[in-house]
């Protein structure tokens, strides 16, 4: 196995708790009917209430799960009791050359990622300079045209003043977003879309709408003056626009190798796909990094990047006045759990460290941050962590779990890593006593 996998890392990999709940239930030896093990895979036969019993698999090189079940989760809880209990009793696994339903299907995955190889490496030989050159410049009117009108649009939404933007429906959002969409700026057209709802957001709305209003201009008026600008900022400013760099340019540059420990990951929606963000943490570099993935249907996401693990790899940074995303271009050793400090802050230093990110990019949405020695509190039907100093941050109205973090703090400071977004901060992960806790 190219991991020593916990309990508490595959529960981590449930689709929701019901699964985790079925499938730690699942872990249990009288449960199967049979069992077995390779260097590669797991597979076992789990009597359900059909006639035949399912037979479930494990492809441990990633992990990946395969299960004749009929649940559409995945993994579905047999494969999660499959690997509970190979981690719990391994020597119930009988080991020995996967069965032929096995084999078939690893056999079937290789050649599936075999095909993978040579399309991308068909499609680099084929590709047409002058074509690509001219379907750039096609996007690039595309999307100077989509701006021109998006600058109208603004004019007359700030002409008519703030608070006609309340009386507006959502689709009045909806259908400029839309344009920008067919502008091939699809990076405005979600900026608009998270503004949508921001006049019905309550106290303060004014001020939301308002900063967010000015961030666009600003973006737009960069745009205009692209190419007096820096490198990193133009970088910037094309990406939230909508263009992103070629990965495979990217993979190609060399990255910063350290021990990158996972502090959070949250999975949310986007434009019709699961996205995940995980934060990471250089122990000796001392930089923050974020790998962002997304998946559509089934399919999962890069499970052997999990919180609360220690992942030596490389890491190739999107080009960034504040770099932050990046790409794991190798990987290596995983280690079971954190054994390196990294930094923490009080809530008056995380606001420096954020206006300090602020004027190298202006646009950025969120700043992972790690509070030392903060202790939740409920004031007001409003969740609020609070340093030594008495200073405090409010946390996302989002988060669920304020009485489990409060919980696990039982009155007494924590150490804490979130994403936060100058207003609100979204909890990731706590440390207790040293013992790592996802809350996410």
């Amino acid at each position: 196995m190219p991991i020593a996998w916990t309990a508490e890392q595959i529960i981590a990999l449930a689709p929701d708790p019901s699964s985790a709940k079925a499938g730690s239930a699942l872990a249990n030896r009288s449960k199967w009917l049979a069992l077995g093990c390779s260097a590669r895979a797991l597979w076992g036969a789990c009597q359900g209430s059909g006639k035949n019993p399912y037979q479930t698999q494990i492809d441990l090189s990633e992990p990946a799960f395969q299960c004749s079940c009929p649940s559409r989760k995945f993994p579905c809880k047999h494969g999660l009791g499959l690997f509970l209990l190979f981690v719990a009793q391994e020597a119930a696994f009988t080991k020995q050359e996967p069965p032929t339903w096995v084999g078939e299907w690893l056999v079937k995955r290789d050649a599936r990622a075999e095909q993978r190889v040579k399309k991308e490496e068909s499609e680099e030989r084929n590709v047409d300079p002058n074509a690509h050159l001219k379907r750039a410049e096609q996007r690039a009117r595309k999307v100077e045209q989509g701006i021109v009108e998006l600058q109208q649009w603004l004019r007359d939404l700030v002409r008519q003043g703030l608070a006609a933007a309340q009386t507006k429906p959502y689709q009045f959002w909806e259908a400029q977003a839309a344009r920008l969409v067919d502008a091939q700026a699809a990076g405005l057209a979600r900026m608009l879309r998270q503004m949508a709802g921001l006049a019905a957001s309550g106290e303060g709305w004014q001020h939301r709408l308002l900063e967010r209003l000015s961030r666009l201009q600003l973006l737009l008026e960069g745009y205009q003056r692209l190419d007096s600008l820096p490198f990193e900022t133009q970088a910037d400013i094309r990406q939230l626009i909508g263009w992103n760099p070629v990965q495979e340019e990217l993979l190609a540059q060399d990255g910063v190798r350290d021990t990158w420990l996972v502090l959070g990951q949250r999975v949310y929606e986007e434009e019709k796909l699961r996205a995940q963000r995980s934060w990471l943490y250089g122990c000796e570099s001392r930089r923050s990094a974020l790998l962002l993935q997304f998946a559509f249907g089934r399919d999962n996401f890069d499970i052997t990047v999990l919180a609360g693990l220690g992942l030596e790899a490389e890491l190739v940074f999107f080009p960034s006045a504040y770099p932050l995303r990046a790409l794991l271009k190798q990987r290596g050793e995983i280690n079971k759990a954190f054994d390196a400090e990294f930094s923490a802050a009080s809530v008056l230093e995380i606001y420096e460290a954020r206006a300090a990110a602020l004027a190298r990019n202006p646009w950025l949405e969120l700043l992972p941050v790690t509070l030392s020695a903060v202790t939740p509190l409920r004031v007001n039907e409003q969740w609020l962590v609070q340093d030594a100093k008495g200073k405090s941050l409010r946390l996302s109205k989002q988060f669920d779990k304020g009485w489990e973090l409060l919980a696990l703090s039982g009155g007494r400071a924590l150490q804490l890593f979130g994403e936060w977004n100058g207003e609100q901060l979204f909890p990731l992960s706590v440390w207790v006593e040293g013992k790592f806790f996802r809350l996410s």
